[in-house]
């Protein structure tokens, strides 16, 4: 089994629990956002192997198996260099799929909610063609990954590539770089450090959170099943806003961080909450763990952590692009 992005959050719980299951696992990953000792509690397993490689670059190996998990997720880290992000997800998959149809493997595409872009329908279902933006500060990401969902399909039409398309909706867990820019993670390093919690906007907006155990197992069962390609949205159905995640955060870390408001940064979507239905009936899947025991779990994971091993994958901050952005709306006219 390939796993692109294999060091990254996902991919490396998706190795671990492909070596529980028995599997040869070929790790590949350039180390943009991750780094090393996500997977050095693997590295001498006699079957998991390690392979420093960029997906822009063509590769070539033996596998039965694709999970093409690369991409830089978090906002931060793709707007820090969008070109290159448009790039990891087009050549990527362009890459990755070209693999799997030499090699006759199934290959795994993690697509994103953020394809939906800021939707005008809730909850989202597969059949929901999305509201993007094709030219704002996101779109390096939502068009990037919209277009390897383009990819997949026309690889399965013309060359009857086993494909899988996830659409995977926000995840959290332990192993979180805690300088990703995620909300849970920028929520709880705050409160670990009594800094005061930063909400963008008014706090209104939603997010649906899902166990990153949750989010691995319905990977493993929708790559398993052979009743449909997707696409699949994975995710939990549940919505919270932005405000009660962060009064959660600071009840549970017992924090005395006080609550401040931000301007919210460019399209940041106004709701996310999956439909999962297909994901209940072709799997026999729902999350289990609820957002309240996922978040104890987490903040014992981030208390424990040793910072002075973590360095910024980027020097990015969420509102650096949507700042820049006025020059070019001034030369765009819009």
């Amino acid at each position: 089994v390939l796993v692109t992005g294999g060091a990254g959050f996902l991919g490396s719980h998706l190795c671990r629990c492909l070596l529980e299951q028995g599997h040869e696992v070929m790790c590949l990953d350039n180390y943009f956002t991750s780094q090393r000792s996500n997977i050095a509690d693997m590295m001498g397993h006699p079957r998991f192997e390690v392979i420093r490689h960029d997906v822009t670059e063509p590769f070539y190996c033996e596998c039965d198996y694709i999970f093409n998990m690369a991409c830089p997720a978090s906002p931060v880290h793709y707007q820090f260099n969008p070109i290159k992000t448009t790039k990891v997800s087009v050549l990527g998959a362009l890459n990755m799929l070209g693999l799997a149809k030499r090699v006759k493997a199934r290959i795994l595409q993690a697509s994103t909610s953020e394809i939906y872009g800021d939707p005008e329908v809730s909850p989202q279902r597969e059949d929901y063609w999305g509201h993007v933006n094709t030219i704002g500060v996101r779109s390096c990401y939502d068009e990037g990954k919209r277009v390897s969902e383009t990819l997949c399909f026309d690889y399965l039409r013309m060359n009857n590539v086993d494909i899988r398309l996830a659409r995977i909706f926000n995840t959290y867990g332990p192993g979180m770089h805690p300088y990703d820019g995620r909300v849970v993670t920028n929520f709880i390093m705050q409160a670990l450090h009594g800094e005061d919690i930063t909400i963008y906007g008014d706090g209104s907006q939603t997010r649906s959170f899902s166990f990153v155990d949750d989010t691995v197992d319905a990977l493993m069962r929708f790559m398993d099943q052979e009743e449909t390609v997707g696409p699949m949205n994975i995710g939990n159905p549940n919505e919270f806003t932005v405000k009660e995640l962060a009064e959660m955060v600071i009840e549970l870390t017992g924090s005395k961080s006080k609550i401040i408001y931000l301007p919210l940064p460019g399209d940041d979507p106004k709701q996310r909450r999956p439909d999962i239905s297909r994901a209940k009936k072709y799997l026999d899947w729902e999350p289990k763990t609820q957002l309240r025991e996922g978040l104890q779990k987490t903040i014992a994971y981030f208390r424990q952590l040793d910072l002075r091993t973590f360095s910024k994958p980027t020097p990015h901050t969420a509102h650096k692009n949507t700042e820049s952005e006025r020059n070019v709306y001034r030369l765009s006219q819009l």
